[in-house]
C-alpha cells in the first residue's frame, strides 16, 4: 500500500466519531498567517483540531540562515500533536481549504516522524466537503492525549550541501514545485532572489489536480512522472519548492502514483539563496 492515500467527504463523514479517528485541519494563507486560526474558528469539519502552518509545522525563522519555513524541531511537533490526540493506532485525516499543499506538509513531517499507517488527505479538501452539504462545526473537540511514540527518519531528507554535491549529475531529477514564472525567475513576490536551482524541472503541484480540485487518477500521475524523469533512475528524484511546503504535495502525488517516497529539500529555494555562492539558474 503506498503512504499516501486519499479519502473522499463520503467516506469521512461515514468514520466522524470513531474512537480512533484525528481530523487535524491545516488552512493557511501566506499572504494572511491569521487566516487559517480565524477559519477554523468560523467552521471546521467535526472534531478536527487546528494545527497552523508557521507555529506547529515550522521552526521560527532564523534571517539569512534558514528558509521561510524551516521543519519544527521533533519534540515540539510530537508535543503538539499528542495534545491533539494523536496515538500511534490513529488513522489521520488531514485537510486544507482544497488543493493540499499544507495538508500534504503535515503529511509529510507525520511520516517524518514515524507515522507510516493510518494518513489519509480529504480529496478536495474543506472545498469538497462545503459542496457535499456536508456540516461544519464550531466548537473545539475534546480529545483525550495521545501517546503517540516517535522516531524521526532523516533519510528523509537532504541538505544544502548534500543538493549543491550533486548538482551537475545526469542521474539527478530535481522537481521545483513552484508556479512557471517563480521558477523562470520573471517574477519573486516572496524570495529576494528569482529563480531556480540549477538543473531542476518546473513541476507545478497544481498539476497534480484535476479541474474539481481533486488529485488526478494514479495511472495519469505515473505518466506526469515519468515524462519528467525520463530514463533516469527513480532513485534519484529529489523534490523541493519555495519553503518545503508544496514540494510535498509532489511528494504526495508521487507516492499516489507509486513512486517510492523521494527525499525532501526542506529548506527549498528560500534557503538556497541565503548563501550566495549558491548557484542560481533563470529561464526553462
Amino acid at each position: 500500500m503506498p503512504l499516501a492515500q486519499l479519502i473522499s467527504t463520503e467516506q469521512l463523514q461515514q468514520r466522524l466519531g470513531q474512537e480512533n479517528l484525528l481530523i487535524l485541519d491545516c488552512r493557511f494563507a501566506l499572504e494572511d498567517p491569521a487566516y487559517g486560526r480565524r477559519s477554523y474558528l468560523d467552521g471546521h469539519i467535526p472534531g478536527a483540531h487546528f494545527l497552523d502552518l508557521e507555529q506547529d509545522l515550522s521552526a521560527p525563522v532564523i534571517k539569512g540562515v534558514t528558509g521561510r519555513h524551516p521543519l519544527p524541531d521533533p519534540s515540539a511537533l510530537v508535543e503538539r500533536l499528542r495534545a491533539c490526540g494523536l496515538r500511534d493506532d490513529s488513522q489521520v485525516v488531514l485537510y486544507d481549504d482544497g488543493p493540499g499543499a499544507f495538508a500534504a506538509r503535515a503529511w509529510w513531517l507525520l511520516l517524518w516522524l514515524g507515522k507510516r499507517d493510518g494518513l489519509y488527505l480529504l480529496d478536495g479538501g474543506l472545498k469538497a466537503w462545503r459542496a457535499a452539504g456536508l456540516e461544519v462545526d464550531t466548537q473545539p473537540p475534546g480529545n483525550a492525549p495521545g501517546d503517540f511514540s516517535a522516531k524521526p527518519d532523516s533519510s528523509m531528507l537532504l541538505s544544502a550541501e548534500q543538493l549543491l554535491l550533486r548538482l551537475g549529475s545526469s542521474d539527478l531529477t530535481l522537481l521545483d514545485a513552484r508556479a512557471q514564472p517563480r521558477f523562470r525567475g520573471e517574477v519573486e513576490p516572496l524570495d529576494p532572489v528569482a529563480g531556480h536551482i540549477p538543473g531542476a524541472q518546473c513541476a507545478v503541484f497544481t498539476d497534480n489536480l484535476g479541474a474539481d480540485g481533486r488529485f488526478l487518477p494514479q495511472e495519469v500521475l505515473r505518466e506526469r512522472f515519468d515524462t519528467l524523469r525520463g530514463a533516469r533512475p527513480v532513485e534519484q528524484l529529489v523534490a523541493y519548492c519555495g519553503s518545503g511546503v508544496t514540494a510535498c504535495h509532489n511528494l504526495f502525488a508521487m507516492s499516489l502514483a507509486g513512486y517510492p517516497l523521494a527525499p525532501l529539500y526542506a529548506g527549498s529555494w528560500s534557503e538556497w539563496i541565503t548563501d550566495a555562492a549558491r548557484p542560481v539558474a533563470t529561464g526553462d
